[in-house]
């Protein structure tokens, strides 16, 4: 079975970010054991099905001393950086945007419990995560282009072996002064909306976290939608930094350029949507 078609932001901390009684969830998954990340389709829909078939309202169990589940990157240094999955309040988040969004019929065909409880049941689970916030933030069928603004284009770690993955890292106050950088070009360029805006909410999102931690920018299940030869051919970094430059500059010829390129490739990747 094919890994979800979502691509991941993660964040990693340092351990100190998880001390007192609200990181217990945290140390006891640690303890338990990390999931490797290109596992993490997989064991979130686990969750979900589970949740599903349990006719619950969201994944996870927050009165179970399993642990939560966690990714872990170890610096050069040594330390241990982790990354809590965060499925239960952001599934939470999910079911709170669908109650404001979706028409009355679809609510309530669609939810296994009351409005009333479902929204209460949201909060709550909201909640759980304090004055944080979730460490993934995920995005389906594609990469919002964005996304790329915050890392390097020499820096992506590219596996075709099996489990074929491409991903990036960054420390995060690197990432949020290319974010920072990358949206005043674009608002002075393109305006207040569309990417200025992603970036500027990405920005305030990675501000929440502990100035040590570490940024991760991951293909995810898109990697089983490109073959090998468009992974090492994928440009989609550099074309962003250089569409960036040539707005900077004012070139919109060139920022034109690179944003057909960027379109032509992500527009063929999110097309498989229609085609399955």
């Amino acid at each position: 079975m094919l890994a979800p078609f979502l691509s991941y932001l993660r964040v990693y901390e340092p351990m100190r970010a998880f001390e007192g009684p609200s990181g217990a969830p945290i140390r006891a998954g640690l303890a338990r054991g990390a999931i490797a990340p290109e596992r993490a389709g997989w064991r979130e829909r686990e969750l979900c099905l589970r949740a599903l078939v349990g006719s619950r309202l969201l994944p996870g169990d927050p009165t179970t001393d399993r642990g939560a589940d966690v990714f872990v990157v170890t610096e050069p240094s040594g330390e241990q950086l982790i990354c809590p999955f965060d499925t239960r309040p952001r599934a939470a988040a999910a079911v709170l945007g669908f109650l404001d969004s979706e028409e009355p019929l679809l609510r309530a065909s669609a939810l296994p419990v009351s409005e009333t409880v479902a929204r209460r049941c949201a909060t709550a689970a909201m909640a759980e995560l304090g004055d944080g916030a979730a460490h993934v933030v995920t995005a389906a069928w594609i990469v919002p282009l964005p996304w790329f603004a915050m890392v390097d284009p020499e820096q992506r770690v590219l596996r075709l072996d099996r489990p074929r993955r491409v991903w990036w890292r960054v420390p995060i106050g690197t990432a949020r002064a290319r974010a920072i950088r990358a949206e005043k070009i674009l608002r002075d360029a393109l305006g207040d909306t569309g990417p200025a805006e992603v970036l500027a909410e990405t920005e305030r999102w990675l501000e929440r976290f502990d100035r040590s931690s570490v940024l991760e920018l991951d293909y995810g299940g898109l990697v089983e939608l490109i073959n090998d030869e468009a992974l090492r051919a994928d440009e989609s970094a550099q074309l962003v930094r250089c569409g960036l430059q040539a707005l900077r500059d004012g070139d919109e010829e060139t920022a034109g350029d690179c944003y057909d390129r960027l379109q032509e490739f992500w527009g063929a990747v999110a097309g498989k949507q229609r085609a399955g």
